[in-house]
């Protein structure tokens, strides 16, 4: 049976085969089409970037070691640490772990761009506005949070050696360090983005200004809390790094939920629509 590149590029497109209405409805067919279409494309990108971060592993793997090499040079040979790769599978199933988590890292803004596009057509221009807005701020967000987790590894992970005794080695397997080094970095990403979702909170109506100021004392215990269960090290240095970028995005965000019930005229409270009344989101 013959394979005809004829039908590829209409595949990759996924679109309509049936009339699209006058007030934009498409067929079920077609947005399972359109979606099979956006998920083949973010696969073959995904794949794309899985080969290059094959390639350019070795440079990967300097990065990814830099954090634990770091900890190791400031400790000063006060402990004896060593890091290691485990069994005869463990190299290949280090480069594919390591590959695959830079593939999706580096091609997250695409496959991201895939899932707004297709929910996109289904939203009011209002939620569109906001959308777009959210889907600007988000990613630098959350590459400067992975930044300042990646600034602040070596610290906690100086600490967290330096509990060995004297009288021991520490032997760090390499996955445990690699899975450890993406939660953390993760943690620090997403927690950037909390701010943001406050202020989307508000857009919707859920929280006010000066309901975030009422609470605001709450909210800092609440961060100090939340940064010291998030860093696994138990130095302080490593959760002010955490706490102290969230408040000052919290304030931030304060700012701009005032500045928004100002200029749509909200008061204290946030349920200023009545039940049969449409919201502006």
């Amino acid at each position: 049976m013959a394979f005809s590149l004829r039908g590829v590029p209409r595949l990759l497109r996924g679109a309509p085969m049936h009339p699209v209405g006058a007030d934009g409805r498409m067929a079920l067919s077609d947005h399972l089409r359109e979606l099979r279409a956006r998920l083949i494309r973010s696969a073959l990108v995904l794949l794309l970037a899985f080969v290059i971060a094959w390639y350019f592993y070795d440079q990967l793997l300097e990065l990814v070691l830099g954090p634990y090499e770091d900890a190791a040079e400031m400790l000063g040979g006060a402990t004896d640490t060593t890091a290691y790769i485990g069994g005869a599978t463990g190299p290949l199933m280090l480069k594919l772990k390591l590959s695959g988590v830079v593939a999706i890292v580096a091609s997250s803004p695409y496959w991201l761009y895939q899932i707004w596009a297709f929910i996109l057509p289904g939203l009011h221009s209002n939620e569109r506005k906001w959308s777009r807005i959210f889907a600007a701020v988000a990613g630098p967000l959350f590459f400067i949070g992975v930044a300042t987790g990646y600034y602040v590894l070596p610290k906690g992970l100086e600490v967290l050696i330096g509990f060995t005794p004297a009288s021991l080695q520490n032997l760090v397997e390499f996955g445990e360090y690699f899975s450890f080094l993406t939660r953390m970095l993760l943690v620090f990403g997403i927690s950037f983005e909390i701010p943001l979702f406050v202020i989307m909170l508000n857009l919707a109506g859920v929280v006010s200004g000066k309901q975030l100021a009422r609470y605001r004392p709450w909210i800092i215990i609440g961060t100090f809390v939340f940064a010291a269960v998030a860093t696994p090290s138990t130095d302080p240095f490593s959760m002010l790094m955490l706490a102290g970028p969230m408040l000052v995005l919290f304030i931030f965000a304060e700012i701009i939920a005032r500045f928004i019930d100002k200029t749509r005229g909200r008061g204290d409270g946030t349920d200023q629509w009545a039940d049969d009344q449409q919201s502006p989101l």
